[in-house]
């Protein structure tokens, strides 16, 4: 249905980001094609020790409850909890956070205030109107799920009219803001398929104004296995709402791998996290604000995972 119909048609799971994009006309699908009766995609199998499968439609409250999410993977189940409020969370999916557009304060509007300066890159104009110099769209990445999926070295499963394909997550966002999947638009994300936990340790924290509801402003996951020695064994620190896409911090897999984690690590670490915690002024607050707390919400997630004061 998606290929017969192309660009005129999405695919509408929960649609708790479709409907409101289609309320202000941000998008303007003909059709839409529904997965909510496909039963195959809501389901969750597996154990922590066999690594999980969660069809991409289970609702995002279905992903914070379940006793071996929660225990295993405690980052998932917390990001998936964070999400809006418990009746966006009832409804919303997974696979659908997963793929959640990109947001801007010029973007997130009413057509009429659209209209009433120009419209942006986004959608129906020429200019990013956070950097009108330039010649892409900055808007943010807004998924508190998609940074968790990467730091555990998840995987999902696309299947569209030629075949399907299995890519880590981290490979389905571009850094752009206008166009920042990989998925093609006749492809459907079916499921996500996450590894063993192996003792793994896992922790996101999140920013917003408000407690509840509001879209991350920074996010921050982590991961961490320690050996018997105690030594870092894996490590993976991923930012969120600060750039297009997810950011990963390269420099915890060198900083701490092999090595015990110390203070003096932990504060590494954070301090390479500021350094590319890169926000533009598109989103809540001001980006100086942001990235110090990149710093800030970097050292307390590895803190936490590593079990330092």
């Amino acid at each position: 249905m998606l290929s017969e119909r192309g660009a005129e048609a999405m695919i509408v799971a929960g649609g708790t980001d479709l409907f409101p994009n289609m309320k202000r006309r941000q998008f303007e699908p003909k059709s839409l094609v529904s997965l909510r009766a496909i039963a195959e995609l809501q389901r969750v199998t597996g154990d922590a020790d066999s690594g999980l499968t969660i069809g991409a439609g289970v609702t995002l409250a279905q992903v914070s409850r379940p006793p071996v999410i929660a225990q295993s993977y405690p980052a998932l189940a917390r990001a998936a909890g964070d999400v809006s409020t418990s009746q966006l969370r009832n409804t919303g999916t997974i696979g659908g956070n997963l793929c959640l557009d990109t947001r801007c304060n010029y973007y997130n509007q009413t057509y009429h205030w659209r209209k009433s300066i120009g419209f942006c890159m986004k959608k129906d104009g020429d200019i990013c109107l956070v950097a009108p110099g330039g010649s892409r769209c900055w808007a943010a990445s807004s998924s508190d799920t998609a940074p968790v999926m990467i730091a555990l070295g998840a995987s999902v499963r696309l299947i569209g009219p030629r075949g399907e394909r299995v890519i880590p997550v981290d490979e389905l966002y571009r850094d752009d803001g206008k166009d920042h999947l990989t998925k093609a638009a006749d492809e459907i994300l079916t499921e996500i398929l996450i590894p063993p936990a192996n003792g793994l340790r896992s922790v996101y924290l999140k920013l917003r104004r408000r407690g509840s509801f509001d879209f991350p402003i920074l996010g921050v996951a982590v991961a961490l296995r320690l050996a018997g020695d105690g030594a870092c064994a894996y490590a993976k620190v991923v930012l969120g709402a600060v750039g297009s896409r997810p950011v990963v911090v390269p420099q915890a897999e060198s900083i701490l791998i092999g090595n015990r984690i110390t203070p003096e690590s932990v504060e590494s670490v954070a301090q390479a996290a500021a350094r590319l915690a890169k926000p533009m002024d598109n989103t809540d607050s001001v980006l100086s604000y942001r990235k110090k707390m990149a710093h800030v919400f970097t050292a307390r997630a590895l803190k936490e995972a590593a079990g330092l004061p």
